[in-house]
């Protein structure tokens, strides 16, 4: 958890001492059940508070509520679970906490030797393309620094101050939305993490876990995944339940059914491209969360979900070139950006787009486009542009420039370029600008939805 303070204000473990329960079933209710604390802090422990705790207990689960530790209280207590206390519903932490940002980072800090560390990305990555499918969200995961989301393993005292307990028992933790280590979510390193039905599915808790890092509390209802208690479930055919996804979205909102973008939003002058660029004699298109393969031997256009094509890529794309030197495409998002070859996403990305000489204070990229004629990649962010040399991988001294000194006639303001034919195509907003690099001229423009042959 490097660089993070420890703060939190769920998961409290009262120290153990008992009246009507045993020291480890009243540690049991305080941690998922505690009543609220006198001023200075210190609940008065009685059998009363006991017998309360345990009413309270029964009741969220649906078992008879009779205040004693009977046999069905004894066994739900010692089935493995989440480590955040129950609140009922799908009802939100304290202060309804939310992340007030759309595209939220997250990092494996280290990895359970139970599992390759490709499975170990592949369930996380699973796991939040589920909370991304079903609302505005985009995850981007990051491999150095301090993300929105620390996902780490570790067991017993493990640097919160909120310890494990050892195999089974409580299997993971996580912080609600917030700074420092608002997020963050902890795996019980004592379990046995799998990726099939046998101990504990990692991306069974992993999906869970992040329910709570977005803001989501425990369900009462036993379909739900927010439901506290342990239940495999095949991540093949993993669907969110009507309680998970009426939660989620009362913080975030929905997402675009894909067969509505593809009917209604194709030509919606309304919604613009985020992002073109060439790619092996066509165009990708990028257009929310979705992309667009034009190509001239193919006799119909085709349409993808990004994630479902890229699955690390984020929802929505900023910016994309493509280098043909290499035959790679850049994307970029806020401050990152990804290498990809064909489906593949090439290893160690994303990386700070400081990577390519832009000041720390840049927050994204709006345009990019490769000229071939020059050897040059031109950026654009606001109203200025930049121009990079592949070959010696530096920004070009003199940059940044005014787009409207360096391109008279287009404007300030870019939102996608791409070339074709000699030509560097701009788009901002509902229009398309065709320019002639020879003669520095603009030779013509029109609505941009012909870029998607409206």
């Amino acid at each position: 958890m490097e660089g993070k303070a420890r703060q939190r204000f769920v998961l409290f473990l009262a120290p153990r001492s008992g009246s009507v329960a045993t020291p480890r079933r009243q540690n049991y209710l305080e941690t998922f059940y505690k009543l609220s604390s006198n001023p200075g802090g210190v609940e008065k422990r009685s059998a009363d508070s006991v017998v309360l705790k345990l009413r309270k207990m029964q009741s969220f689960f649906g078992l008879a509520v009779t205040g004693s530790l009977d046999a069905d209280t004894l066994a739900l207590m010692k089935h493995p679970r989440c480590g955040v206390p129950d609140v009922g519903e799908y009802k939100l932490f304290p202060r309804e906490l939310k992340w007030t940002k759309p595209h939220l980072t997250y990092r494996i800090e280290n990895y359970t030797p139970d599992l390759a560390r490709t499975d170990v990305d592949q369930a996380v990555q699973q796991a939040v393309k589920v909370w991304s499918d079903v609302t505005s969200l985009n995850f981007i995961q990051i491999h150095g620094g301090i993300a929105d989301i620390m996902i780490s393993f570790g067991m017993l005292e493990h640097g919160d101050f909120f310890p494990f307990d050892g195999p089974s028992g409580l299997l993971a933790h996580a912080f609600p939305p917030g700074e420092s280590i608002g997020g963050d979510i902890h795996f019980d390193e004592d379990e046995t993490w799998t990726n099939n039905t046998r101990e504990y599915n990692l991306f069974v808790v992993a999906v869970h876990e992040l329910g709570h890092s977005l803001g989501l509390g425990h369900s009462s209802d036993p379909e739900a995944l927010m439901y506290p208690l342990y239940t495999y479930t095949d991540s093949d055919n993993f669907t969110l339940a009507k309680d998970d996804v009426q939660g989620i979205q009362a913080l975030y909102g929905g997402n675009i059914p894909f067969e509505s973008h593809r009917i209604a939003w194709r030509c919606d002058p309304d919604r613009p491209v985020d992002a073109i660029t060439e790619s092996h004699g066509g165009l990708l298109i990028f257009q929310d969360r979705f992309f667009w393969n034009y190509h001239p031997q193919m006799t119909k256009e085709k349409v993808s979900i990004i994630n479902a094509f890229w699955p690390n890529l984020p929802n929505k794309i900023d910016a994309a070139y493509q280098y043909p030197s290499k035959d790679t495409i850049f994307i970029f998002n806020g401050g990152y950006f990804w290498t990809i070859d064909g489906h593949n996403i090439i290893k160690g990305y994303p990386k700070n787009i400081t990577e390519f000489g832009f000041p720390k204070t840049l927050e994204k990229v709006d345009a990019a486009v490769h000229d071939e004629t020059t050897g040059k990649t031109l950026f654009f962010t606001g109203d200025e542009c930049w121009s990079y040399d592949e070959e010696s991988q530096t920004m070009e001294e003199g940059f940044p420039r005014l787009i409207e000194s360096e391109f008279p006639g287009i404007g300030n303001r870019i939102d996608a370029a791409y070339q074709q034919n000699g030509y560097i195509y701009f788009i901002h907003e509902s229009t398309q600008l065709q320019y002639s690099t020879w003669n520095k001229q603009l030779i013509r423009t029109w609505k941009e939805s012909s870029a998607l042959w409206c």
